[in-house]
């Protein structure tokens, strides 16, 4: 995050970005003197939690809202492992998902994102397994019966799974439900952030049986208090129009995702294999993909992703979510760059 943050923004094409561009706020019917500043300091702000717990089909005590998916991950986490516990985590994998996991004191294991290699991996002291679906960075479907199995090894030794279904949503209607409704061992987590353009509310949540969502609100005592009340107002008018909002989300990426294919088609170097969903490309290069990517910032004024950030040094990380202009620019110069290395 801390790259990301320092190595993006001074550049004319960011595709380093795995979120899409910001939603118009004039598209949202906000009423802004209908809002407030602060409302009553409560355990998460009623009306939002029951806008998440409609589109989840769970109970509003089943809710936990946080500020973001990262937040969201973060309050699971620390809910359910202590200093020392074991943590099964998919690779490759998000690296604020291992981050945080270290940072709460537990033993991260890696292991592949198929039945075998996590069940090899969980012990008698696994306490977590943690996967994302669809997968981060690839954009790869777990399916359910995968998932439910994997719930199966982990209550054979009273663990529990974190799932993190931020992109979930790019499947649209296809989406199978939250992996939540799979088990009590189950937790999920999301947000507005990824897949509707939203980020800048903040609308994260975590669902998980209601113990656990009570410890996880006490947790949240000890960082933010509350979400800020003006956000999570305009979260539920978002969540009353979050169909359209997906409508123009599904319509940008599949523009941008042709534009990238055509720029990147027959190129050297470069290994791709073709998805119809996700807001970011993961292709495997065949030249040292470090110097690659200083190439194009410096010469190209083009940011990408190393994969490095992932586990996969071999990969790079290419955004699909942002204006159509600077993505179609964007991949042109990746193309000229990869082009410049045949010759």
């Amino acid at each position: 995050m801390h790259w990301v943050k320092t190595h993006t923004q001074d550049v004319a094409f960011n595709l380093a970005n795995s979120g899409l561009k910001s939603y118009p706020l004039s598209e949202l019917p906000v009423d802004f003197s209908a809002l407030t500043l602060s409302g009553p300091g409560t355990y998460g702000y009623p009306p939002l939690k029951d806008a998440i717990a409609a589109k989840c089909g769970v109970s509003a005590d089943c809710v936990t809202t946080a500020l973001g998916t990262s937040m969201a991950n973060y309050l699971a986490m620390a809910a359910t492992i202590e200093a020392g516990d074991e943590v099964v985590m998919e690779y490759p994998s998000y690296s604020l998902l291992w981050e945080t996991a270290e940072y709460l004191g537990a033993q991260v294991k890696f292991a592949s994102r198929d039945l075998d290699a996590i069940a090899d991996a969980v012990t008698p002291n696994t306490r977590l397994i943690v996967l994302t679906n669809l997968h981060n960075p690839t954009c790869a479907l777990l399916p359910q019966s995968t998932l439910q199995s994997i719930g199966e090894l982990a209550d054979r030794v009273e663990a529990r799974v974190l799932v993190d279904e931020v992109y979930l949503d790019l499947l649209h209607e296809s989406a199978p439900p939250s992996a939540f409704h799979l088990g009590p061992q189950f937790i999920s987590t999301n947000s507005l952030t990824k897949v509707y353009g939203l980020s800048g509310l903040r609308c994260g949540w975590v669902l998980a049986e209601p113990g656990l969502t009570k410890k996880m609100l006490l947790i949240n005592d000890l960082l933010g208090v509350n979400n800020p009340y003006l956000t999570d107002q305009i979260s539920c008018i978002a969540f009353q129009h979050l169909a359209k909002i997906e409508a123009w989300s599904k319509a940008l990426l599949q523009q941008n995702r042709k534009t990238a294919y055509e720029a990147l088609a027959g190129c050297p170097h470069l290994l791709l294999e073709p998805l119809e969903v996700g807001t970011v490309l993961f292709p495997k290069l065949a030249i040292p993909v470090e110097p690659f990517c200083q190439l194009l910032r410096d010469r190209y004024d083009t940011s990408t992703t190393p994969g490095r950030f992932f586990g996969a040094p071999d990969h790079i990380r290419l955004g699909l979510g942002g204006d159509p202009a600077i993505v179609r620019e964007g991949y042109s110069r990746v193309r000229q760059a990869l082009m410049s290395h045949s010759n």
